[in-house]
């Protein structure tokens, strides 16, 4: 366990998503401030947390001796204050998406690494416990060659003006799928938007990825559909896994196709993985590597992987 004495972070952004990160901050006992722009927004966290100095923008957070910053402001300002930040010399924890662009995403991994700094990402799902029973549990080899990782997360949720469905719901995904496939190199991206409500701004997409070691994968998003839906699929040689998030379920397929495409099916079994807030794990696990200084599991590096995909799947539904 950290000895959060010595760790504390000011929270930059506190909108829908920035205020789930302070108050994992502070209960944790690490939050040394909050910078927030919009006087209302601002003066809500002054009343909900008395104790926590409030600063009117990011220059005054940045001018503090804390030695680092979480980022929760809109995406086409992620790197431009990373890379201030990194540059002050403190460490970064950045929501996703990363960066807008991969060059942008690769020139602060690279500097983050050559300056010793701590630079981690905000994937979350990451930092769930199925999905890190999951990586584990694949990774023994036990359900034999991951072959095919498909996600499917749909629901009718807030539509953006700024940013697509896929750059608002696929980071997570894509981050998910990566882990699980033992982060393989990419090969190509074949993507299909379907833009409903907004011109330009797609609703629905589905993007295939194939990996140069011969692995794929498929990821389905939408905001505007009647049902929630959130799940990953593993396709292994052996087995199958299927981990429903809507539920919180796991369930292994003992189930496969051989290479004389005969059926073997010896039932299935629902794995207990025990219940935890995968934000609280997140947030732990970034002041854990302040102190000791390791590499986060979702670093620069993974979020540079990450954007890629999303830029190149990006490219595609215009082509």
């Amino acid at each position: 366990m950290t000895n959060l004495t010595n760790t504390q972070v000011i929270v930059v952004g506190a909108g829908n998503w920035g205020k789930n990160l302070v108050r994992n901050f502070h209960n944790l006992g690490a939050l040394a401030g909050v910078a927030e722009a919009h006087p209302a927004l601002r003066q809500a966290i002054a009343t909900t947390y008395p104790d926590v100095p409030t600063y009117d923008d990011f220059a005054a957070a940045l001018a503090t001796d804390v030695s680092a910053l979480v980022l929760a402001t809109p995406a086409p300002s992620h790197y431009e204050l990373a890379m201030a930040a990194l540059s002050a010399g403190k460490d970064v924890f950045v929501e996703k998406p990363m960066t807008l662009r991969t060059e942008e995403a690769k020139k602060l991994a690279t500097y983050a690494q050559e300056q010793g700094r701590i630079l981690m990402v905000g994937h979350l799902l990451l930092y769930q416990p199925a999905i890190a029973w999951m990586g584990e549990y694949l990774a023994s080899g036990q359900a034999g060659q991951v072959l095919h990782v498909a996600t499917r997360r749909l629901k009718l949720g807030k539509v953006r003006r700024e940013e697509n469905v896929w750059w608002s719901f696929a980071p997570h995904d894509v981050s998910v799928v990566l882990e699980l496939l033992g982060n393989p190199q990419l090969k190509t991206v074949k993507a299909f938007g379907n833009a409903i409500l907004q011109p330009g701004i797609e609703d629905y997409v589905q993007v295939h990825l194939d990996f140069h070691n011969g692995q794929s994968a498929q990821i389905s998003c939408s905001w505007y559909a009647p049902l929630v839906e959130r799940s990953t699929v593993v396709i292994a040689q052996k087995q199958m896994l299927v981990y429903d998030e809507v539920s919180q379920t796991v369930t292994i397929h003992h189930k496969h196709i051989d290479q004389d495409l005969q059926h073997h099916d010896q039932g299935q079994e629902i794995v207990s993985v025990a219940a935890s807030e995968p934000l609280k794990i997140e947030c732990q696990h970034f002041l854990d590597c302040l102190q000791t200084r390791q590499k986060p599991r979702s670093d620069g590096w993974n979020g540079v992987a990450v954007v890629e995909i999303l830029e190149e799947a990006q490219k595609s539904f215009h082509d």
